[in-house]
């Protein structure tokens, strides 16, 4: 089936709406309201809800073992006290039963890198549970989106780049395109495009890639995935 970036989006918010904003047994209705006009402001901000980032994406890619890439926000990738936790392009929203602190420090904490920075803040409004205190993470892009919003391929190409020469020299095999596209593109996709990089951006991520493992320089090109 082809991907429909319209479809996925429409389909991601409706699901974070539903799982963000508290059941009416926990808040009157004028508090849910402002919810979930929170939560439309914040997708108008961040972009569409997705399912996981790219590995090479800044909110993620502070894992340190290269073999095995971070593709959500955890502890792997230097977060602490994350909990109820709905992405978006461009940043996070968790909701942890603690006054957010351990959040907001780990945060503070990740490593400077010249193509984002990642900040995070407490709202001021109700979600998931009152009792639990609602945090936005955001990653700010130093360079411009594209007019689509979608990540420019001089920025994508690079990330992707610095974290996949690292494993070079421990690489036994070439892999793929097809079976490294969900780690290159993010979640959902399609064959060469996601809600993160566009279709002129992910063919041309496809081209080097090739390139790249067809110089031998990850080992022989595995079949078969």
């Amino acid at each position: 089936m082809a991907f429909r970036a319209d479809e996925s989006a429409k389909a991601g918010l409706a699901s974070v709406l539903d799982y963000l904003v508290p059941r009416p047994q926990y808040l009157e209705e004028a508090e849910r309201q402002r919810s979930r006009e929170a939560l439309l402001d914040i997708a108008d901000r961040l972009g569409p809800v997705v399912e996981a980032y790219p590995s090479w994406h800044p909110l993620v890619r502070n894992y340190t073992d290269d073999r095995s890439p971070a593709t959500y926000p955890s502890d792997r990738c230097g977060y602490k006290g994350l909990d109820h936790t709905k992405y978006f392009a461009n940043g996070f929203i968790t909701c942890p039963y603690t006054d957010g602190r351990e959040v907001i420090e780990s945060v503070r904490a990740l490593p400077y890198h010249p193509a984002a920075t990642v900040d995070a803040e407490i709202l001021d409004v109700k979600l998931y549970n009152p009792s639990c205190t609602p945090i936005l993470v955001t990653c700010n892009w130093e360079k411009p989106l594209n007019p689509d919003r979608s990540i420019p391929l001089s920025v994508a190409m690079p990330l992707l780049l610095e974290k996949e020469l690292a494993c070079v020299w421990e690489a036994q095999v070439g892999e793929t395109w097809e079976s490294m596209r969900s780690y290159f593109l993010g979640r959902p996709h399609g064959s060469r495009s996601s809600l993160f990089v566009n279709q002129e951006t992910g063919q041309t991520m496809k081209k080097i890639w090739e390139a790249l493992i067809g110089t031998g320089m990850y080992g022989p090109i595995m079949v078969g995935r």
